[in-house]
């Protein structure tokens, strides 16, 4: 079982910066491949950024590409989510998940936890 805890969401102008974390419990936290996903208002859930447990090899949707650095500290239990030159595009409810695999790591379906969200909003 992983507990997963976002941080780090708020309001932000347009072209500013902002770091989302999120803390995950558990001893074998780098076993787990670590994703964000998003919600827009009024649309459905989609994929921001994942970085596996091995090798740290990252994904990015291509929206984010250039702006959005994701990472992990499995000393801290942490993944990152750093993200610049926001648009208003990219606000919204901000999902940190946990898989125990590696593959597919784009889908929804591929992930066994889920923390609480926290929102992220860019003004224009």
């Amino acid at each position: 079982q992983v507990q997963l805890v976002e941080s780090g969401g708020g309001l932000v102008p347009a072209g500013g910066s902002l770091r989302l974390s999120c803390a995950a419990n558990g001893r074998t936290f780098g076993t787990y491949s670590m994703g964000w996903f998003r919600q827009p208002p009024g649309k459905e859930r989609e994929f921001v950024a994942a970085i596996r447990w091995s090798a740290g090899s990252t994904y990015y949707t291509d929206s984010v590409k250039g702006r959005f650095t994701i990472s992990r500290d499995n000393a801290k239990n942490m993944v990152s989510l750093q993200m610049s030159s926001l648009k208003p595009e990219d606000t919204g409810v901000y999902y940190c998940a946990a898989t125990y695999y590696s593959g597919g790591l784009m889908r929804e379906g591929a992930y066994d936890y889920w923390g609480q969200g926290t929102q992220v909003t860019v003004s224009s």
